[in-house]
């Protein structure tokens, strides 16, 4: 049977695995669904209409789930979906979608303390989202991003696979998939290569990423003309930038 300490508050129509733990003073409202092997420590808050898969964590103090920060919402039903194995620490909070979207968070992701995912925003997996980051509303966040703390990223921007958001930068533009980048407002420094041999990323495609870049970013090229030329290459990640550049909204 799930374990529930005394001192937990507990919805009765929430649908829990019959391995849950929710310890002392945690908050656990209608609505909401905990699939095997999902912890919550003390004080945590699980609200709205959220589904947790299995082997979450949540720390003490973090809020997932409930109504967003915005001025519509359908119904009232604010849909927030999340993954397996994730790990939220303390004052994370997540919240649900408006309009009859949902919030959608993948697997395998670390939220450092203080982070923030907003409404209708879609983060997928493998991703480590440092202290105090900030996801604005419908903001995209594709697999094995790094962002470093008091980062944040505006609404409807979209960070690409692999990227690498350095402390404190502000994306107003969308990142580019295996780019670094740093700074107010955020630009390209150079290709997340620490990050792309940790996934196990051939050093070959690692090199041709850093001439693609060079070409991209330093050449005296507009930037149409290099992905015209770049359009040719048969590296995969080489492929999968230019294809992101080319469908990408304005990008840093």
């Amino acid at each position: 049977m799930a374990r529930v300490h005394a001192a937990a508050i507990v919805d009765p129509r929430v649908e829990l695995a019959a391995d849950v733990d929710i310890g002392p003073y945690a908050v656990v409202g209608a609505g909401v669904v905990l699939a095997e092997g999902c912890v919550l420590y003390a004080h945590a808050v699980v609200r709205g209409f959220t589904t947790l898969g299995p082997g979450n964590v949540v720390h003490s103090f973090a809020v997932i789930g409930g109504e967003p920060q915005a001025k519509r919402l359908v119904d009232g039903r604010s849909l927030l979906r999340i993954g397996a194995s994730n790990v939220f620490r303390e004052h994370v909070t997540i919240h649900g979608g408006t309009e009859g979207g949902a919030t959608v968070v993948g697997s395998d992701n670390l939220f450092m303390v203080g982070a923030h995912v907003a409404h209708d925003a879609q983060v997928g997996s493998h991703n480590v989202v440092a202290n105090a980051t900030q996801l604005a509303g419908h903001a995209v966040v594709e697999d094995w991003v790094t962002f470093g703390g008091l980062s944040g990223v505006a609404q409807r921007v979209r960070v690409g696979e692999s990227a690498f958001v350095a402390a404190a930068a502000a994306c107003e533009r969308d990142v580019p998939p295996f780019m670094i980048v740093q700074g107010d407002r955020a630009r390209v420094r150079g290709v997340n290569v620490v990050g792309l041999r940790r996934r196990g990323v051939p050093d070959e495609s690692i090199r041709a990423l850093k001439r693609a870049a060079r070409q991209l970013w330093m050449s005296r090229s507009t930037r149409a003309q290099v992905l015209r030329a770049l359009e040719k290459e048969t590296d995969p990640y080489v492929v999968r930038l230019v294809r992101s550049l080319l469908s990408s909204s304005p990008s840093c």
